[in-house]
């Protein structure tokens, strides 16, 4: 997908054209278009610094969104997501890791194009949304991951 930038700075490697398809399915299942897009899969400490930085948070977290289009439908923005959060969580709730990032990614995307997560009836109208993607691509997806360990 044209102005898809993916990068990993982890010893887990992420196959980077899963990661483009899935990008790309979930712009025409949620209709819009990606002026600018980097999806980072960063370690937690990494995580920790941005979160610091940037919230003004000193916890772990497994994805932070930032949009710098403000608009809804043609996307601009940068995704990070934590690969030992997604492992934590793949564990935690018994998932593939794939599927974890999967979910990660279609929650980043989703803050991107206007839910938020940060009151009870949002966080569960988001959350009704990312698990009907995840199921969708979920299987598509499952081996976004080319080597891992956990």
């Amino acid at each position: 997908m044209k102005n898809l930038s993916v990068s990993t700075s982890t010893q887990i490697k992420v196959e980077k054209k899963f990661i483009h398809s899935l990008v790309n399915n979930l712009s025409k299942e949620l209709n819009f278009k990606l002026e600018s897009l980097n999806i980072n899969f960063v370690d937690a400490d990494y995580m920790l610094q941005i979160n610091k930085e940037y919230l003004r948070h000193n916890y772990h977290t497994d994805i932070i969104t930032f949009n710098y289009s403000g608009s809804n439908d043609n996307l601009e923005g940068e995704i990070f997501i934590s690969i030992h959060e997604a492992i934590v969580n793949a564990l935690k709730y018994n998932v593939h890791l794939g599927s974890e990032i999967v979910r990660l990614v279609i929650h980043g995307v989703l803050h991107l194009v206007g839910l938020d997560d940060k009151n009870a009836t949002d966080k569960r109208t988001m959350k009704k949304e990312e698990n009907k993607l995840t199921k969708i691509f979920e299987n598509d997806f499952k081996n976004i991951l080319l080597e891992y360990d956990y």
